[in-house]
């Protein structure tokens, strides 16, 4: 429906406003004296907070469902949230069945909202009607939180706010209102909701769970593969044959032919709707005599348009002009179509007319018999009158309360390119992109593109359309305007942009595959126009290259380092310029080359102040490359950082890559409980976004690595390569191989672990596992006989050793010399290792390093001393959870004599993994409210788990359950 609105609109007033603007025929504070007011919502109607206190009659032939849905609301008023998708055709009588759930919600708090097909683009537009009744709470919520909605609802501005913060704002709210008492939320025609607010509501409906909250929706989804797919859901039937026949009889004023009777009931499949419309569509003596049975082939619901049709087409003119003028008022505003048709000339009467035929309510707001009735109205107009009313309508809406809708009726209006109104709409995608509606914003841009006269602006509104659109994942609408914008006069600048914006959507299709060129490209054609932007692209096409790896299609992290190097310097050098040009000298001129840029870079992301756009964009590059200057301190500094940030914003689509960051940080330090724990959230955030910025599970597969999970490590690692190895991921199958190393070192697997470690250090210049895995490889070649595979990464090591310095690098540099070396020289710098490792936070290094002195101590006769580097490697390894490492330290102490016994400690509580999870943070201290932040579900919910984890646990005080769970760890990593 090309006419209707997706438009954002300022929501802080809906209906027109309170003042004159210019020759505008809208009157603040008023009617037009000949229509009617409007009636006001009565407060117990259901639709302002609490539920209505009347019965509705018996729904013929819907017991089971009533039944259902009554059982429903009372399992809700008992704390156990309930979620249900009634599934149907259109008619079938869904809305009805919202009644019924609406009439048992007696006590409860009530919300409403109601899928408007012509705002479907509108962003959060839906979510507004459903929480309209409840904004006054807003303050009570956790501000990133309230200050997410307030932007969503255009309440506050402020950059587009992350949409599953949004999610967790709306839980808080209908949690804290279920405090109060139950809350009770029905959603009609939901198959038109706007995107913003179907993702929220899904979002919401999974993380529901001891709130007392019921959410209902109705949709016209008979097969429940579209929206809400996977809640719970109720098919809604056609009636019974005798309930059937019962409510054909009951519309019926009189006689009808037995054949019609048969017909009418064959052709309706028991659907209310059409047993009482379409005899409507039938003349007096059809129905008695029966006659032609007309078009049975055509659909059901387009059938009932078409009897909707019929029944409008018997009004006379300024009626159906009056129902075309509501069908183009997506919002329901009474008051506004009051003033647009009394510009349009329609007298009062029309109303009354409407009204008598059953096709149209006006009372606190419009409502249609049903939406087929709308859609056939507004379709079957002509594209004048279409015109004619959005027009009438575009002049009664206040420009200052309400401008986005004023302008999406001016475009509607128009006859051809209107310069004047191509400019509000652009103004519009402004307000909707602080309002976080990308959608909307680009929906705007669209249509301005296609009013604008002058070929140059245009272009630009085509690309500015075109970037909205590629941030808001709709790449082929994206792709339809890049078309357009090519089409006209573009400028280089121009070019360059459209270019970049290619290059964008393929990175995210591909990441840094394909999308490499074309982001070096862009980079390219871009530093004579933005120099500025043109770095931020190097950075971008340098970070693609690493991704992509040995992967690359065409150009390499060198060939775009030497392309950034040649590049203008920035005219004042920013925390990305510094980590650019660190970077492109590793890959041009090398590491020891790089070190002094490098380091300046990370010291650059650790002490200053990072923007959000830093902290999410670039942090996770510069903790990588601390990672490749050994610099434990900064890595763990900067993956702190950035999660922090991705959290507190509520960037859930940035939350992978932020927590899979710091999994490894607690690989190394040897905090596996810490690590599963954001391995586990790591799995809620992908099971509440759909998959949003999700990565491959690097964390849980090297975290079953380290901890020696053999089965599990080597199933997840060969599924991991193999996706990896098909979708040219480099960075992925180093990554991979340098924890089959790992885990094949620890079991003793020495060959198999060379050939994996040699794998992923095949370019020691690439940023983290090829580094970790020439440490692998030193001790898989020592130990397999393969002694100059062992020198050649000691060379690395060394060579990298004496331009960073660090503890880490000289400590795993003198434990690889350490194992080359001859009797005379093995034991001072396997001493020096321990020394320099027991300095930095890498717990699991250094036990490993103890490990080797202990096996070199046996093997040299030293048993006694061997032992207690043995012992000392074995009690840390074990208290760590490092599996396969702890079991070769325990029979290398076997080998000396030493009787080692086996932990004793009873098998952990059954934990299920969310209780696991939750019983950490509250380890960590955090409380029920940080908690549900961080697993997006609702406090109530938190303490409804702890309730459960005391029970399991046997304790009754969360400083118990934190003493507790240093038993339960340490058994579960002895298990």
């Amino acid at each position: 429906m090309r006419g209707h609105s997706p438009c954002a609109l300022t929501r802080s007033n809906r209906s027109a406003g309170s003042r004159r603007c210019g020759e505008s025929h809208y009157h603040p504070g008023r009617h037009p004296r000949r229509w009617p007011r409007p009636e006001r919502p009565d407060p117990r109607s259901g639709r302002c907070g609490m539920a209505p206190t009347t019965s509705l009659p018996r729904l013929l032939g819907r017991r089971n469902e009533s039944d259902e849905l009554s059982s429903l609301v009372a399992a809700a008023k008992a704390g156990r949230s309930q979620v249900l998708v009634l599934r149907g055709e259109a008619g079938i009588g869904k809305t009805a069945l919202l009644e019924v759930v609406l009439e048992r919600a007696v006590g409860c708090h009530v919300a409403r909202a109601s899928g408007v097909e012509s705002e479907m683009e509108l962003a959060f537009a839906s979510l507004h009607q459903l929480c309209s009744a409840f904004l006054d709470r807003l303050d009570g919520l956790p501000a990133p939180q309230r200050d997410a909605l307030g932007t969503a609802f255009g309440l506050r501005s402020g950059s587009g706010p992350d949409r599953f913060l949004i999610g967790l704002a709306v839980l808080t709210l209908f949690a804290d209102l279920a405090e109060d008492r139950p809350l009770v939320c029905v959603v009609d025609d939901a198959q038109w909701l706007d995107q913003a607010s179907a993702q929220v509501l899904e979002f919401v409906s999974r993380r529901l769970a001891a709130e007392r909250v019921a959410l209902v929706f109705a949709v016209r989804d008979p097969d429940g593969d579209g929206r809400l797919a996977g809640l719970p859901d109720l098919q809604v039937a056609g009636l019974g044959p005798h309930d059937a026949a019962a409510l054909l009889q009951s519309a019926l004023t009189g006689p009808l032919d037995p054949r019609v009777r048969e017909r009418i009931l064959a052709e309706s499949h028991g659907n209310p709707l059409a047993l009482l419309e379409l005899p409507r569509g039938l003349s007096t003596a059809d129905l008695a005599f029966g006659g032609d049975p007309g078009d049975t082939t055509t659909s059901l619901s387009l059938r009932l348009e078409r009897t909707f049709l019929h029944q409008v087409e018997l009004l006379p003119p300024p009626a159906r002009r009056l129902l075309l003028t509501a069908s183009a008022e997506p919002v329901g505003d009474v008051p506004l179509l009051w003033r647009a048709a009394d510009l349009l000339g329609i007298e009062p009467e029309a109303a009354t007319t409407c009204e008598a035929a059953g096709l149209i309510e006006l009372r606190d707001r419009i409502r249609f018999r049903h939406p087929l009735v709308r859609s056939a109205v507004y379709r079957s107009a002509t594209p004048s009158d279409r015109r004619k009313v959005h027009a009438a309508l575009a002049e009664v809406t206040d420009p200052d309360l309400d401008p986005d809708r004023r302008a999406w009726h001016r475009a509607c209006a128009a006859t051809g390119p209107d310069e004047v109104v191509a400019a509000e709409l652009e103004r519009s995608a402004d307000r909707a992109l602080a309002h976080g509606g990308l959608a909307a914003a680009a929906a705007f841009l669209d249509r301005a593109t296609a009013l604008t006269p002058d070929p140059a602006r245009r272009t630009q509104r085509a690309l500015q359309g075109a970037q909205a659109k590629v941030t808001a994942g709709q790449f082929a609408e994206a792709s339809s305007l890049l078309t357009a914008a090519a089409l006209g006069s573009m400028s280089e600048a121009d070019r360059a942009r459209r270019d970049l914006l290619l290059a964008q959507m393929s990175f995210a299709a591909n990441r840094g595959n394909e999308a490499l060129p074309l982001l070096l490209e862009a980079a390219q054609r871009l530093e004579p126009l933005d120099p500025r932007l043109a770095r931020t692209t190097y950075l971008d096409a340098l970070a693609a290259a690493l991704f992509a790896g040995r992967f690359a299609a065409g150009p390499t992290a060198r060939h775009v380092a030497e392309a950034a190097r040649s590049s203008p310097p920035a005219p004042s050098a920013g925390k990305g310029d510094v980590l650019l040009d660190g970077l492109a000298v590793r890959f041009t001129d090398g590491f020891p080359a790089s070190v002094p840029a490098c380091r300046r870079a990370v010291r650059m992301f650790t002490d200053g102040e990072l923007s959000l756009d830093e902290a999410l964009r670039s942090a996770w590059l510069a903790a990588s490359t601390a990672v490749s200057l050994w610099d434990d301190a900064g890595w763990d500094v900067l993956t702190r950082r950035h999660l922090q940030t991705a959290r507190g914003a509520g960037a859930l689509s940035a939350l992978p890559l932020a927590l899979t960051s710091r999994v490894f940080v607690h690989l190394f330090t040897g905090d596996l409980t810490a690590a599963s724990s954001l391995v586990q959230e790591i799995q809620t955030v992908s099971e509440v976004t759909g998959g949003v910025g999700a990565l491959a599970p690097y964390g849980e597969a090297c975290l079953a690595a380290v901890r020696g999970e053999a089965e599990k490590a080597d199933r997840m690692t060969a599924s991991c390569l193999e996706d990896f190895l098909s979708r040219g991921e480099g960075v992925g199958v180093n990554m991979m191989q340098w924890a089959r190393a790992v885990l094949h070192n620890g079991q003793g697997r020495y060959e198999e672990a060379l050939r994996a470690a040699r794998d992923a250090a095949a370019d020691p210049l690439e940023l983290g596992p090829p580094q970790w895995a020439l440490v692998e490889m030193v001790e898989a070649g020592v130990r397999s006989g393969d002694a100059r595979a062992a020198a050649e990464a000691t060379d690395h090591i060394s060579a990298m050793a004496r331009s960073s310095a660090t503890d880490w690098v000289l400590g795993v540099e003198a434990a690889s010399r350490a194992l080359l070396s001859d009797r005379g020289s093995a034991e001072d710098l396997y001493r020096e290792a321990i020394e320099r490792l027991g300095r930095t936070s890498l717990h699991v290094t250094h036990a490993r390093t103890r490990l080797l002195y202990g096996e070199w101590l046996r093997r040299e006769g030293r048993r006694v001393d061997g032992r207690t580097e043995l012992r000392a490697a074995h009690e840390t390894l074990s208290t760590m959870g490092v599996r396969g490492f702890a079991e070769r330290a325990r029979h290398e102490l076997l080998a000396t004599g030493e009787t080692v016994r086996k932990r004793t400690t009873e098998a952990p509580t059954e934990l299920t993994p969310q209780e696991t999870h939750i019983a950490q943070l509250v380890a960590q201290g955090l409380t029920n409210p940080e908690i549900g932040a961080a697993l997006f579900i609702s406090a109530r919910t938190v303490e409804w788990h702890l309730r459960k984890i005391f029970a399991k646990v046997g304790v009754a005080t969360r400083r118990e359950l934190r003493r507790s769970m240093v038993d339960i760890d340490r058994a579960s990593a002895s298990a």
